[in-house]
């Protein structure tokens, strides 16, 4: 299977919220929001994208300041390519447009606590959200 990786390709709000729906991150998503969706395309600092047969399956989404911190906000890959390396690769991806100082902040999906611990991500317990 050759998947294609593009770095900062810009992609629409409809494959946006595709690969969102087609992955687990649909609940947690303001998918039928659309100019949410599209400010946050605008505003990443780091999109990747995953691609089969030109058809995007799997994407990685990421606010940063390139030298300290990198939040990795979105890591989103369809159901049907899960456990086939995309996600870590994408997050290698994010890791080359970065120094190497910067470390990548995410928080995780509820399914996937684990994923992160296994490819090398330590937890940090103290996170916090402020809602607006």
């Amino acid at each position: 299977m050759n998947i294609k990786y593009n770095i900062n390709k810009n992609i629409s709000a409809n494959d946006f919220i595709e690969i969102l729906t087609n992955s687990t991150l649909r609940q947690r998503r303001p998918i039928d929001d659309l100019e949410t969706i599209k400010s946050m395309i605008e505003n990443a600092d780091i999109m990747i994208t995953a691609s089969i047969d030109n058809k995007i399956v799997a994407m990685a989404r990421a606010v940063t300041d390139f030298s300290y911190c990198c939040y990795l906000s979105d890591l989103a890959v369809d159901t049907k390519y899960q456990n086939m390396g995309i996600g870590k690769k994408l997050i290698s991806k994010v890791q080359e447009q970065l120094n190497n100082k910067c470390k990548i902040i995410l928080l995780s999906a509820p399914n996937a606590t684990e994923y992160y611990a296994k490819i090398g991500f330590s937890q940090h317990n103290s996170a916090w959200v402020l809602s607006k």
